[in-house]
Order: structure tokens, then sequence, then C-alpha cells
């Protein structure tokens, strides 16, 4: 096995580790934010009714993202539970095991997406004039899933070594490439036909498709992670409940924020195609703003997990101090920037006068609770990687349908928009505070059992 396999990251200094590892990895979140922008941002010049169609793909595509995103997180916190313990032949069997169970995952959930197209779009509120753009639109997207699902499980295992660089650099890449392509297919520019919609669709998938190859080269060749030795059923059988007793939990969590979204989104359809595409664009700059949260969220997972699976609680009590003061900290920068800047960066994605305006005013409120959701996505992780999953689970249903779902429900009929969009504000703030003395007493239930487990070894 290669150097990165090695527990890397349990004696460094825990505030300059987290910078390390966070700087290379804001790059690969800003790429993959950038996808669905740079996508919403060409869009929008064909005109309200294509963006309102866009707005519509995104509950379903956030959802497959979410799942994605879970087997990651089981795929990632096991890995680097492995490496921390200094278990080779067990890292490289997980890696393997955990993206055969992707490439079968993908499968189930293509051809079910095929067969649900209509029936789900009509449930979201699309109608005769939208729903044609959006069967054009994820008939290729569905196509395309393995593209999109492998990289997002491959590239957290290469974070799970330590190495967040590598995965951000790949990324880059390929956002660049959908930059390129979007224009030419979209538009029909020079040699290329005019695809409108199908044509965004196309540029993400070859542009995905990059990540892909680059994911299994370096997993397979540099790393050295993937094995080609035919394994027992029960050794296969026995990886993927590792990584599904967290990924799957982390995936429903996951998937809690897109089905709150199509909930919003069939609030939101009443008002007009303005109020949708409204949505669908300020739901695209949260993960904007909030990107280097997001970053610091995906490094604390190989942190605590290398770090708790060599036995040093203190270094993952400190880490966490640190990243919460920095949620907060940064929540509030970007809730002034956005607050002076929205009517700007509404004006960049549509020309229509009632969007702007939507837009703006989602900007000008939802933001004040940016640092208490950070707080929530960092006390997830540490939950996820502490083998708490069904814990994070709770606080995620909490915030959506505890909070922001009947908030958001009496809201519409009642003051409108406006309180739709405060209804995500309160559910943040809430469940942002619950979230962080939730954690600090399982984080103190955890060191005490693991300093009497210590202690009875010692005994005996």
């Amino acid at each position: 096995m290669q150097a990165p396999q090695k527990a890397r990251l349990v004696d460094a200094p825990v505030g300059p580790t987290l910078v390390r590892l966070t700087l290379p990895m804001i790059i690969g979140i800003l790429a993959m934010i950038a996808f669905n922008l740079v996508d919403t941002f060409f869009v929008g010049q064909l005109g309200t009714t294509e963006l309102a169609a866009m707005s519509f793909t995104f509950p379903v595509v956030l959802v497959v993202g979410s799942l994605a995103m879970g087997l990651g997180v089981g795929t990632s916190s096991v890995i680097s539970r492995a490496i921390g313990s200094g278990n080779d032949s067990q890292v490289r069997r997980l890696t393997t095991d955990s993206l055969i169970l992707s490439v079968l995952i993908v499968l189930v959930f293509a051809i079910i997406g095929f067969a649900t197209i209509d029936p789900i779009f009509r449930l979201l509120g699309a109608t005769d004039e939208t729903l044609p753009l959006i069967r054009e639109y994820m008939t290729i997207w569905y196509i395309g899933m393995p593209f999109i699902v492998i990289p997002m499980v491959g590239n957290n295992a290469i974070r799970a070594t330590g190495d967040t660089q590598t995965p951000s650099i790949v990324m880059l890449v390929a956002v660049a490439i959908n930059i390129v392509l979007d224009p030419l297919l979209i538009f029909g520019i020079g040699p290329f036909p005019r695809l409108e919609l199908a044509g965004a669709a196309i540029a993400t998938v070859m542009a995905r498709a990059i990540t892909f190859g680059v994911a299994i080269w370096v997993l397979a060749k540099r790393e050295q992670m993937i094995t080609f030795v035919k394994p027992h059923l029960a050794e296969v059988v026995q990886s993927w409940r590792q990584i599904l007793y967290i990924g799957l939990p982390s995936a429903g969590t996951n998937m809690i924020l897109p089905l709150a979204i199509g909930v919003v989104t069939s609030l939101v359809a009443p008002y007009g195609k303005a109020s949708v595409a409204a949505l669908g664009i300020a739901t695209r700059i949260d993960p904007f703003a909030i990107a280097v949260i997001m970053a610091l969220a995906s490094v604390l997972s190989p942190f605590i997990g290398q770090n708790w699976g060599a036995g040093k609680p203190d270094r993952v009590s400190q880490a966490l101090k640190l990243s919460y003061r920095f949620a907060l900290i940064w929540g509030i920068a970007m809730a002034l920037i956005l607050a002076i800047a929205a009517r700007p960066i509404a004006s960049l994605f549509s020309d229509n006068p009632d969007v702007i305006d939507l837009v703006t005013l989602y900007l000008q409120l939802v933001p004040l609770g940016y640092g208490l959701q950070g707080v929530l996505l960092l006390s997830n992780t540490t939950l996820n990687v502490l083998r708490k999953p069904f814990h994070a689970s709770a606080l995620s249903l909490t915030q959506m349908f505890v909070l922001y779902i009947p908030l958001a429900t009496l809201a519409s009929y009642t003051v409108g928009i406006p309180g739709i969009f405060a209804a995500a504000l309160n559910a943040n703030i809430i469940v942002g505070i619950l979230a962080y003395f939730w954690v600090r007493r399982t984080l103190n239930v955890e060191q005490r059992l693991q300093t009497n487990l210590v202690h009875r070894y010692n005994q005996t």
C-alpha cells in the first residue's frame, strides 16, 4: 500500500491540520456547486419557462446526490477508522466493496427514475408547459447517473486517506469542461446543435465522466486501494453492512433536504413559475454561500475517524470547538455580504423583475441562519463518524419535518412567500442550537465509555 493510507491526521496540531485539509476541499466543494450554478446561469438565458423546468428537477437530482453522499460518508467513515487502526487489507476490501455497492444502487435508481419521470414531476407541480422540458433533461441525466454517483463514493475513499487535494483538482477540471460545453450545447454555437435544456444535461454528464475515470485510476493505480482478489460472499456482505450502517441513515439524512425542497416547491408553485424559478435560483446560491463550512464538515470525517480510531478523543473535541466557532463567524459574514449584494446577484440569473425581487428577499432573510446551519452540518458529520447516524437523522428530521415544512405550510396559507422563507430561517436557528448541545452530550458519554474500557483493560 502507498503512504497516503497511513494515519496522517493523528499527530499534527489540530488547527493547522484542519486548515490544510479544508483549503483544497473548498475548491472541490465550490466546483461541485458550480455545476448547478453554471447550468442555472446559462439556462436562465433561455427564459423563465426553461429555468422553472430546471428548478423542478432540482429536488430529484438532490435526492440522488444525497444517496451518493450518504454512501460516501459511510465509505469514508469505515475506511478512515481502518486506516487509523492500521488495517491495510480491510482498507482495500472496504474500498472495493463500496464501489460494487454503488454500481448496484445506480442500476436500481436509474431504472426506477426512467419509469417515474412523469408522475413524480406532476406531483411536484410541473405543468404541461414544463413537463416535456423536464423529461428531456432527466432522460439524459439518468443515463449518465453512473458518472455522477460512483465518483462521489470514490472521492470520499480518497479523502479518507487525508488527501483532499486530488478530488478537488479533478472536480475543478470537470467544472471547467462544463463551463465550456454548456454554452456550446445549450445555444448551438459554431458547429454544435442548439440543444437547450438537453444540452445542459449532456454537458454535465460529459464533465462528470472525467471525474469517474480519474477517481477509479487514483484508487486502483496510485493508492492501490482496490483489490482484485475474489472475496467470499460473507466478506462482501460484511463490508456492505459496515458501509450501510453509516451510509443509509446518512443518505436518509441528506435526502431530507431535497424532499423538503420538493414539498416547498409544491407550496410555491401556485404562486406562479416566477416563484418556482426564484426558489430554484436561491437554493443553488445557498450551498455556494456555505461551501467553506461544507468543506470543513467533509474533512472532519477523516480527521475524527482517524483520531477516534487511534484513541485520541481530546483532539476530536478540540477540532469541534474550533469548527463550531468558525462556522458561526463565517455565517455572520455571509449573511452581511448577501444582504448587501442580494439584488445584483439575483440579476445575474434572471431579468424577470418578479424573480429578482423574490431572490433578493430570500438572500436578505434566510442567510441569517447560515451560522447555525453550519453547526448542524458539523454535528451531523461528527455523529456519523461516531457511529451515531440515527442521531444525525433525528436532528435533520426535526429541522425539516417538525419545523420547516409545518411552518412553511402554515405560511403558504397566511403570509405567503415571505413566510415560507422565514420558516427556513427559524428551523435552522432552532435545530442548530439543539445540535450543539446534542453533540456535546454524545462526546462526553463516548469519552467516558472509552475511558472505562481502557481502565478495565489495564486492570486485567
